[in-house]
């Protein structure tokens, strides 16, 4: 067995220097290609890693310590009430409003507390599907009936997809409900209503720290991205209380992050992930150096991060290196994608399923991307298709997938998502 696994990596080792030899960087072909990959990966690192995953992994790590299992297994449990259940992870998008990406630390958080594999697959398809904002937009730009389609279509999918996931694996399930069934009841260390504080402190620094610009100069959501940042100072502040009186955290460690964090955002006030990122490594040092819950966050937040990053930018850089950036060539020609998704077909639909559960898509960039394939003869039916399919998949979240509930769950999930999407785009486009 050693002789073996010792002759697969050496295969392996052999197999990259060869690539790294051979390859013909200066071939026009590939040239483009890999600075596609080099310019996403690098797109991914300073838009998304900072403000993006790196509150998801804190999030996922308090799921991980300060719920306890037995809280998950009562809400999302495989033996929860399941429409409680069903209906938590179905509408979980319309508060997180988070990409593909970011929601995966928190399924991985809440799965491998003791979620059921139904309410945990419908909260990983809901969380980037059921975006209020992308629907909005959607809505506005692309059409009033295209944007009740995904809207409805994302809510019905997440309630389906989990369901089918449950009935698929029940035999696992059923073990897992006979497990938790003897598993002895844990002691509440805190009242429900300060968990519900903390959660809602970090989730609202994640929601405003990302709140993207709009197109117009003008409304409520406009109103709120120009202060966002002033929002996300206050709530970090009262986050920083509840950590000194709830968690236990050294009062001077705390100060000094805040005072740290002042003097950078005063600093580089044009570059907000400056102090963010100063932010992050006090809360790092302050929580990780503590007793109790509070180094256990960290380390559990460390344990995400290190099962999840690599993959992430593994599957990033694939995805530049194929498709490219939005308006950019990769090795698959755009024209390629535009012409294989004219009319109604199923070829047209199950391409466009396919095409956007493989692409990777930040928040809301799906729906500019979309307007240019319609303009270029893009039918209904696969436009719904690629936005029920796109959103909620990536190549760079299959990786992270497959690492949490293995290969055969995870080829069932993109199974399910791209044939329901696929279906969804025919009946929409015949409609329609």
């Amino acid at each position: 067995m050693s002789s073996r696994k010792d002759l697969i990596s050496l295969l392996s080792i052999l197999a990259v220097f060869l690539i790294f030899f051979f390859v013909p960087l200066e071939s026009p072909t590939l040239d483009n290609p890999v600075g596609e990959a080099l310019r996403l990966t690098q797109w991914y690192a300073r838009e998304h890693v900072i403000l993006c995953l790196v509150p998801a992994f804190f999030i996922a790590g308090a799921i991980a310590v300060f719920l306890g299992q037995a809280s998950v297994m009562k809400y999302l449990g495989a033996k929860a009430n399941k429409v409680m259940s069903y209906g938590v992870a179905s509408v979980s998008g319309a508060i997180l409003a988070v990409c593909s990406c970011t929601i995966l630390p928190l399924f991985a958080g809440i799965y491998g507390m003791g979620a059921g594999l139904g309410p945990a697959s419908a909260f990983l398809y809901a969380g980037p599907a059921v975006n209020v904002l992308a629907i909005i937009l959607t809505a506005r730009i692309l059409g009033l009936e295209l944007g009740i389609a995904r809207a409805v279509g994302a809510i019905v999918f997440s309630i389906v997809i989990g369901l089918l996931m449950q009935l698929i694996f029940r035999k696992e399930e059923k073990q897992k409900v006979q497990a938790q069934a003897v598993m002895p009841q844990e002691q509440v260390t805190r009242p429900l209503w300060k968990n519900i504080a903390y959660f809602a402190s970090m989730i609202a620094i994640l929601v405003f720290a990302t709140w993207s610009s709009p197109e117009q100069s003008s409304g409520l959501w406009h109103a709120v991205y120009s202060v966002k940042w002033l929002i996300t100072a206050a709530v970090a502040v009262v986050f920083g209380v509840l950590l000194v009186c709830w968690l236990g955290l050294c009062l001077w460690k705390v100060a000094l992050t805040g005072l740290a964090t002042t003097v950078f955002a005063l600093v580089f006030s044009h570059q907000p992930l400056v102090p963010f990122g100063v932010a992050v490594v006090g809360l790092s040092l302050s929580a990780g150096t503590g007793k109790g819950e509070a180094r256990s966050w960290v380390t559990e937040t460390w344990g995400f991060a290190r099962q999840i990053m690599p993959l992430l930018f593994i599957g990033v850089l694939i995805a530049g290196l194929l498709l490219g950036r939005p308006g950019s060539e990769g090795l698959v020609p755009s024209h390629w994608v535009s012409g294989a998704v004219g009319g109604n077909s199923v070829g047209a639909n199950l391409f466009a399923s396919v095409a956007g559960a493989f692409m990777y898509f930040a928040t809301l960039t799906e729906v500019p991307i979309l307007q240019g394939l319609i303009g270029n003869g893009m039918g209904k039916g696969p436009a719904l298709a690629l936005l029920l399919a796109g959103p909620a998949l990536s190549l760079p979240n299959m990786l992270v997938i497959r690492s949490v509930m293995g290969t055969k769950k995870t080829i069932v999930f993109v199974t399910l998502v791209v044939i329901m999407a696929t279906i969804s785009g025919l009946v929409y486009g015949a409609l329609f």
